[in-house]
């Protein structure tokens, strides 16, 4: 798909998205449109260090809280517009994965993973103790009753200011997989040794894949507190966001920008149905059993299993 055919399509689908949104009076959709579109975000944003470059990251949630948190300060110092709550909230947690990455990316394999879940804990436990912004107990966030513009529910504000983000993220890691960036990328995932021996860059490229991803991460979680307006630590570092970010794009497939978001709409639209129909309890279990099936079946992902399918045929 070229570039011009790619905004093309993305216009068309966020206009279908928003007149759509305009006739849709149950605000329960919003509410698991939302959901959906934050797990687009955070699966794309991992990708780009665990799927293109091949370090994975079991700190989403630490990079997602520090986006929450940087609004919750904000908020109780002085209330700015969502729009400029994400951006400072990808700065926040932008700088954050560049510090880790200068600390850590000399590390390889588990090792690195192990680092990044240190990261969370570290992080958790200084909001924990931050009275500022609530600390154990958690802050309350007032939520309007009406968007900026059209004085539509809030909640639809917020659901297309997600969606707008959910296709800039899209696009960013888009571009990357075909940039001379993403070669560099791939470069490294596949042997890291020989990229070194070849002259590429890598740690600069790692450092380059952790602030992107780690930004990416907090632009989402910054709107969370007008979302859930309560926020406490339990629910700023949940389980769900680290997992999910993990396996969304591993079901999907996790070689090109489309894997995350297969997986994240696949994932996040099956975990919506059982927290209504059944129990949000059940939503952790789904994961781990769609993630072993998966494995077994469709090491690429879906994406992968497509291609696959349709390689014989194309020829």
């Amino acid at each position: 798909m070229r570039t011009a055919t790619f905004w093309i399509v993305a216009l068309i689908v966020g206009i279908a998205v928003f007149a759509l949104s305009m006739l849709i009076k149950n605000q329960y959709y919003f509410f698991a449109g939302y959901v959906v579109l934050q797990y687009i975000v955070l699966a794309t944003a991992w990708n780009i260090l665990g799927g293109y470059t091949g370090y994975v990251n079991f700190g989403t949630a630490a990079f997602f809280a520090l986006g929450a948190y940087s609004t919750v300060a904000l908020y109780k110092l002085f209330p700015l517009p969502v729009p400029a709550l994400i951006l400072v909230g990808g700065v926040v947690s932008g700088v954050v994965g560049l510090g880790m990455g200068y600390l850590t990316l000399r590390l390889r394999g588990a090792f690195f993973s192990i680092a990044t879940l240190a990261l969370a804990v570290v992080v958790q436990t200084l909001i924990t103790n931050w009275e500022y912004v609530g600390g154990s107990r958690g802050a309350y966030i007032i939520r309007p009753a009406k968007m900026p513009v059209l004085g539509n529910n809030y909640i639809e504000y917020l659901f297309l200011v997600m969606l707008a983000l959910a296709v800039v993220a899209v696009a960013i890691a888009r571009t990357i997989e075909r940039s001379r960036l993403g070669y560099g990328f791939a470069a490294i995932r596949d042997d890291e040794m020989a990229a070194e021996a070849a002259g590429v860059p890598t740690l600069r490229l790692k450092l380059v894949a952790t602030t992107l991803s780690g930004a990416l991460m907090g632009m989402a979680g910054a709107p969370l507190p007008y979302y859930v307006t309560y926020l406490d630590p339990a629910s700023g570092f949940n389980l769900a966001y680290a997992v999910n970010s993990i396996a969304m794009p591993l079901i999907g497939g996790m070689t090109s920008w489309i894997g995350p978001i297969v997986g994240a709409v696949v994932l996040g639209t099956v975990q919506q149905v059982v927290t209504v129909t059944i129990s949000s309890a059940l939503n952790l279990l789904i994961v781990g059993v769609l993630l072993v099936a998966f494995v077994i079946i469709a090491p690429n992902g879906i994406v992968g299993l497509v291609q696959t399918w349709l390689g014989p045929r194309r020829r």
